[in-house]
This record gives C-alpha cells, sequence and structure tokens, in this order.
C-alpha cells in the first residue's frame, strides 16, 4: 500500500546544508526566471506566464516527489510539444490558445497523478540505463546547439539538432562580435568558478556580470539583444474557461507530454541521486510530476517537467535538499511581485551561457564508449550484432532524440533495446565436461580442452530461463547436439534455469518422448523446483525428463543403463 508522506526529502535535514540550499535556490532563480520567460514563449504564450508556472509547481514537487534535486519548471522539449498540441485544438478559434495551455497542463497533471497511483511507474524498468544515457546526451546536445544562436547573436533556425547546427554554420558571417564576446565571457566565467572555485555560484556571477555589462555599457543599443519588458503581479487561480471536452482532446498529446516529462525528469533524478547516494521511486516521481503541472495550471501556467538544466544547475551549486526549490518558489513570488524589471537587461547570451555551461557535463561520451567497449569476442561469436546491444540501444535514442526530437528519439531508443529480448531468445547452450581434479564440477569445454567429456554422453547447459521465444532455438541445440555427438543420453544441467513457462515446459516434455522413440534418453540434473513443477503440470508430463541431484549423478545414471532417475528434494 502507498504511503503518502511528504517532503521527504527534508528528513533529517542539518543545519550545515541551508547555505548550499539557499545558494542553489537563488543561483536556480536567476537561472529559472529568464529561462521560463524564454520558454513560455516558444509554447506560443506570453512571456510571463512561465513565471506562472513555476512557484506553485516547484512547491508540489517537494512535497510530493522523491528526488532531492530535481528542479522542475517550464521545458524546452515540452514546450514545444504543448504549442503543436495547443495549435491543433485551436486553429480558427480566437484567443483560447493561453486557455489551452493551461488545460493541457492540468490534463498532463491529472495523467501523470493517476499513473503515479496506479504505481505504473514500473514503466521506468523498460526504459534501460543505456537507453536513459543515450536519450539525456541527445537532449543535452540538442539544447546545446538551440543556445548557440543567443551566444553569437544571430537568428536561430528551426528543426532537429542537425537542421539547427547547420542553419547556425551557415549565419556565422551574421555574428555580432560584441553579443559573441558577452556570450563568451560569460560561459568563460560559469566554466572557469565551477572548476577553480565550485564553492562560488557560477551561474549567479555570469548572470550579475551580464546584466551589469548592460547596465555600464548600454550593450542593448549595440545590437547585444535582452530579455526585455516583463509584465509584474500574481496570476489568476483556478480552472480555465474552456469547454470539458477540451480536456479529452488534449488526452492524447498529454500522454506524449508525460512521457517526455517523466523520462528527462527521471533521467536528471537518476543523475543526481546516483552521485549523492540515494534512490529515486518512479511512483512518486510521477505523483509529483501530476502534482506539479496541477499546480501549474491552477495558477494560469504551463507544462512543467524535471528540467535537467536547472537541476544540473542546483546539483552544481551544492544544492542538499529541495529547500532549494521551495526558495526559487518564493523569489520567483518575489519576482512577480516587485523584481521582474531586475531581468529585462539580461542579455540573451549570458542566458545561453549558462544553459551550455550546465549541460555540458551531461555531455558523457566517456560513458558510450564503456558501453561500446562492454564486449568480448565469445559473446560476438554467440549473439553478433547483439552482443553490443546496451550500446546499440544508447546511440538509437541519442540520434534519435538528434534526428526526430525528444519523443521519438525515447521511443526509438527503448524499441532498438529489443535486441537484449533477441539475445535472450537465442540464448547461449554449453557442452560441459567434468574438471579434472575437481571434486565434480563440469565446465564449458569451449576453450577448455582438457575438461573431460563422456563418450555417448552429452551434458549441455542452457544459460538462460526458457520460455516461449527461446523453446524452438533449445530444442534445436538439444537435438543438433544428440546427433553430432552421436549421444546415447543428453543430460541437461539446469542450475542456470531460474524459471520455464508452459510452452518450454510442454516442448521439453515432448522432446523427451521424441528422444525416446529414438533410443536417446533426455534427463534433468540440478533443477529447480519451479522448474519440476511446471513440467509436471504440462502437457504429456508423464514424458517428463528424469530428475537427479548432480550431474555426476545423472551420468553415471544414464551410462549404467535405462533406469528411473530420483527425484531430489527442493
Amino acid at each position: 500500500m502507498m504511503r503518502w508522506p511528504v517532503f521527504t526529502s527534508l528528513g533529517g535535514y542539518r543545519p550545515g546544508w541551508l547555505r548550499g540550499d539557499l545558494i542553489a535556490g537563488l543561483t536556480v532563480w536567476a537561472f529559472l526566471v529568464p529561462e521560463a520567460l524564454a520558454y513560455a514563449s516558444i509554447a506560443g504564450v506570453s512571456p510571463v506566464v512561465g513565471l506562472y508556472a513555476a512557484p506553485g509547481a516547484l512547491i508540489f514537487y517537494a512535497a510530493f516527489g522523491s528526488s532531492r534535486h530535481l528542479v522542475v519548471g517550464p521545458m524546452a522539449a515540452t514546450a514545444a510539444l504543448s504549442a503543436a498540441a495547443v495549435g491543433n485544438i485551436a486553429a480558427g478559434k480566437a484567443g483560447v490558445f493561453a486557455a489551452l495551455t493551461v488545460t493541457l497542463a492540468l490534463t498532463t497533471g491529472a495523467l501523470a497523478l493517476a499513473a503515479g497511483l496506479a504505481r505504473l511507474g514500473f514503466v521506468a524498468n523498460f526504459i534501460s540505463e543505456p537507453v536513459m544515457k543515450g536519450f539525456i546526451v541527445g537532449l543535452a546536445l540538442t539544447i546545446i546547439v538551440g543556445q548557440l544562436p543567443k551566444l553569437a547573436g544571430v537568428e536561430k533556425g528551426s528543426g532537429d539538432f542537425f537542421r539547427q547546427l547547420w542553419d547556425f554554420l551557415t549565419r556565422l558571417d551574421q555574428i555580432s562580435w560584441l553579443t559573441l564576446l558577452v556570450g563568451l565571457v560569460s560561459l568563460a566565467i560559469a566554466l572557469m568558478l565551477r572548476r577553480f572555485a565550485p564553492v562560488v555560484p557560477a551561474p549567479l556571477v555570469a548572470v550579475a556580470f551580464g546584466i551589469l555589462a548592460v547596465y555600464l555599457f548600454h550593450l542593448q543599443h549595440h545590437g547585444v539583444k535582452i530579455v526585455g519588458h516583463i509584465s509584474s503581479g500574481l496570476p489568476s487561480f483556478g480552472l480555465p474557461s474552456v469547454p470539458s471536452a477540451d480536456y479529452l482532446k488534449l488526452a492524447g498529446p498529454a500522454v506524449g507530454v508525460m512521457l517526455v516529462g517523466f523520462a528527462e525528469g527521471l533521467g536528471a533524478a537518476k543523475t543526481y541521486a546516483a552521485r549523492n547516494g540515494y534512490e529515486i521511486s518512479p511512483n512518486r516521481k510521477l505523483i509529483g510530476l501530476g502534482a506539479a503541472n496541477i499546480a501549474s495550471g491552477l495558477s494560469s501556467g504551463m507544462v512543467v517537467n524535471g528540467s535537467l538544466s536547472k537541476t544540473a544547475v542546483n546539483g552544481s551549486a551544492g544544492a542538499r535538499t529541495q529547500v532549494s526549490g521551495l526558495f526559487v518558489a518564493v523569489l520567483t513570488v518575489l519576482t512577480l511581485l516587485f523584481l521582474t524589471g531586475l531581468f529585462q537587461n539580461l542579455p540573451e547570451a549570458t542566458l545561453g551561457a549558462i544553459v551550455i555551461a550546465a549541460l555540458v557535463e551531461l555531455v558523457d561520451i566517456a560513458s558510450l564508449r564503456v558501453l561500446y567497449r562492454t564486449y568480448t569476442s565469445r559473446l560476438g561469436q554467440i549473439y553478433g550484432l547483439a552482443a553490443r546491444a546496451d550500446f546499440i540501444a544508447a546511440l538509437a535514442a541519442l540520434l534519435g532524440v538528434l534526428v526526430f526530437d525528444t519523443l521519438p528519439g525515447l521511443f526509438i531508443g527503448i524499441a532498438d533495446s529489443l535486441l537484449l529480448l533477441y539475445r535472450v531468445s537465442r540464448p547461449h547452450v554449453a557442452v560441459l565436461g567434468q574438471v579434472p581434479g575437481s571434486d565434480g564440477r563440469w565446465a564449458d569445454v569451449t576453450g577448455h580442452a582438457e575438461d573431460h567429456t563422456v563418450p555417448g554422453v552429452t551434458v549441455l547447459r542452457v544459460e538462460s530461463g526458457l520460455f516461449f521465444a527461446n523453446a524452438d532455438h533449445i530444442r534445436a541445440a538439444i537435438l543438433h547436439a544428440a546427433t553430432a555427438d552421436h549421444a546415447r543420453a543428453i543430460v541437461l544441467d539446469c542450475e542456470t534455469i531460474p524459471s520455464i513457462d508452459v510452452t518450454a515446459a510442454r516442448m521439453l516434455n515432448q522432446l523427451t518422448a521424441d528422444m525416446k522413440s529414438r533410443g536417446i534418453r533426455l534427463v534433468v540434473a540440478r533443477d529447480i523446483g519451479q522448474v519440476r513443477d511446471m513440467l509436471a503440470l504440462a502437457d504429456q508430463a508423464s514424458s517428463a525428463p528424469e530428475y537427479f541431484g548432480s550431474v555426476a549423478e545423472a551420468v553415471n545414471a544414464v551410462r549404467s543403463g535405462p533406469s528411473s532417475g530420483s527425484e531430489v528434494a527442493d
């Protein structure tokens, strides 16, 4: 039964953590405000809607989520999905775009909350770590290339990663050198301080530099773009004025938004949980995501999700718990009331530099190299291309994000993980021999020619559970071994068979009967109780193989003649 503790990241809070949380909150606030304005524009609504979304989302995720470091707020990928989904429904309806954007946030939140309560967080288990790694690298690269035009003062192109990169390269002759100077200095400040003075809030220093440079040198009059005017005041609270049918129309797109938000947020949350030694609950992550979107929608905001870039800023600035997120929420409310003018002089180049600096460390090419090197020639001989299934899945997710965008990239990576199912469907069936000088130990004869085999008796070991997808492969391997070795008996060592389904059990029983008709005995050694139970319950249970407690006992029995095997206790 799911418990309902709230603010779990604050458990065991230590006073010594407060300084780091407050500095991180201040840093994230300086980063979140201009970023929220930009992402609201991507979603096709007024920039201030991004600020409306933040406070409630931050508070409710801190209350119900499971990550100590994750920062929720408007994000580029979900903002773009929001614009597309709302645009399809709002076509021809004047003045409803903003209301439908709020409706999408509420619908996404309700679906995520329902999924979390239904304990559907297990779907995260179907997104493997290599897929998530490739997804994060691809997403980070996509966000970085989207910031390059800001850094150089040129117009941003559209399309996938490669189109945006090519568009940027073709506009190099249009670079605003003053903008580039501001951006590069901001980037240098952020990177150098993080490396050589990690206790200093580098992004905040970079923001202060950018605003001060504009104030002192009036850079906005020399081609340097700034954030510009921001409306002040709190949002209106309540449900949007839209027909109830619009919630249903947005349900389909909301599922996609939820999956992207869940995947990105889970990836960021897991990354920083692993670095700081705690666990993430996917179900609470879904509940937290749902609560955050409902809170955002009720305060006239837009879709929010766990932010890869803001979480990177939060972690690098020294956050220990969600106190940093709560502090960001307070600061954002104060910003809406009193400080909107503070950020109007922030150069967009500085904003882009902070995003790039925060995401550079998440472009983890070294981990992809490790995945590629996790390979042996023996695995290659057994599984072929599928021996590098983890690397291929990570690469597929990475390229999928770069070429086809966020949601398709994630699905491509997950689909490519099916290579692992191919490996399971064709498990290695080893021929065993007795190890010389050992006390009855049997091992794979591949590469160990000194291991003794028994003439007329072939000992096999299936290195996998038996189920419908590999039943035919294993049947063929057993028959091939019997024919190739001219065996009069096959001993199947079941120590490495943890489970068996009905299809595989029927296959073994039928195979036992078929081989018996050819004068070949098929017996089982060292079986696990559930395997024997399934063989006894399956069709043709009367033809189930004989059972022996050890390989040696089975070999001696089949060499001595047709006596029946003895069942051994579990």
